[in-house]
C-alpha cells in the first residue's frame, strides 16, 4: 500500500510504534517527542486515528483500562512507518552530502 501520512499520521505511527496507546497517551508522546512543536487537538488526532484504522496501519486493541480505547501498530503500520523513517534517512543523507544543513543553520554543534 502506498500512503501518503501526514505529519500528524506520521507521529501518531510513531508513539504506536513505542508501545500500545490510548489517545491522550498518544497525544502527550508527539508533544513530548517534537518539543511541543507538534500539538494534536481532539479533532486531528482522532480524525488521524480514523484515518489510520481505515488504511489497516493501526488497529484498536485491548488496553489496561475499559473506558479507553488502544491502539497499535499493524504489520502493515510498520511497513508504512520503516517507509517513512527509510525517505527521511535518504533526504537527510542527501542534504548532508551537500552541506544543506549547515547552509540552513540546522548543523549540530560538535562537542
Amino acid at each position: 500500500m502506498n500512503f501518503q501520512l501526514s505529519q500528524s499520521e506520521f507521529y501518531i505511527l510513531l508513539s504506536l510504534a513505542i508501545k500500545r496507546r490510548h489517545g491522550y497517551d498518544i497525544m502527550k508522546q508527539v508533544e513530548a517527542d517534537t518539543a511541543g512543536q507538534v500539538q494534536l487537538g481532539p479533532g486531528t488526532l482522532y480524525g488521524s486515528i480514523k484515518r489510520l484504522a481505515e488504511s489497516a496501519l493501526i488497529e484498536e486493541v485491548a488496553g489496561d483500562d475499559r473506558r479507553r480505547k488502544y491502539y497499535a501498530l499493524t504489520e502493515e503500520g510498520r511497513r508504512s512507518l520503516a517507509s517513512e523513517l527509510s525517505r527521511y534517512d535518504d533526504a537527510l543523507t542527501l542534504a548532508r552530502q551537500h552541506d544543506l544543513l549547515q547552509q540552513f543553520g540546522l548543523a549540530r554543534q560538535r562537542q
